[in-house]
């Protein structure tokens, strides 16, 4: 898979959705995009573990942790997990653990920060909604397409090449 996201804006312009570039590469794939999904939740990962155990067919999982940087949303099982299980890649308003060992693991990963501590597990959180941060909102059924340079979304997928 090869794009870049500033071919895809100079192609397509104004009807994408360009985020703030808040975030930092963290998986070993620096290049990744799909179908959304989205999981809203604030310091508890329980619902991000229940998607990545799905079948990921290629989407990118948004996780809006509320911008909170005291814990980890994802660390290196889940996202062995997600590349196991088909993720392309997963992105993060908030914090990671185990970069080293992420680093390593064939998905794309963005996220603000990292931080050591584990989130809660209660179960808490809202899946498959739309949530809002960077200045975009990241919509079910819409694209995503993610690159060094930055994250775009797309209401309709585009073809790459």
């Amino acid at each position: 898979m090869t794009f870049k996201t500033a071919d895809i804006y100079d192609e397509y312009g104004d009807v994408l959705k360009v985020a703030s570039p808040i975030f930092k590469d963290y998986g070993r794939n620096k290049i990744f995009h799909g179908p959304i999904s989205t999981v809203k939740a604030f310091e508890d990962n329980s619902l991000v573990r229940a998607a990545l155990e799905e079948s990921g067919d290629g989407r990118v999982l948004i996780i809006d942790g509320h911008e909170s940087l005291r814990c980890a949303m994802v660390g290196d099982m889940l996202a062995k997990l997600g590349m196991e299980n088909g993720w392309s890649g997963i992105i993060v308003f908030g914090c990671i653990r185990d970069a080293e060992v992420i680093s390593t693991i064939d998905i794309g990963i963005k996220a603000l920060n990292t931080n050591p501590r584990k989130s809660l597990k209660q179960g808490l959180g809202e899946r498959d909604i739309p949530v809002s941060f960077a200045g975009v909102t990241f919509n079910v059924g819409e694209y995503v397409y993610a690159d060094t340079d930055g994250v775009v979304v797309s209401k309709k997928k585009i073809k790459i090449s």
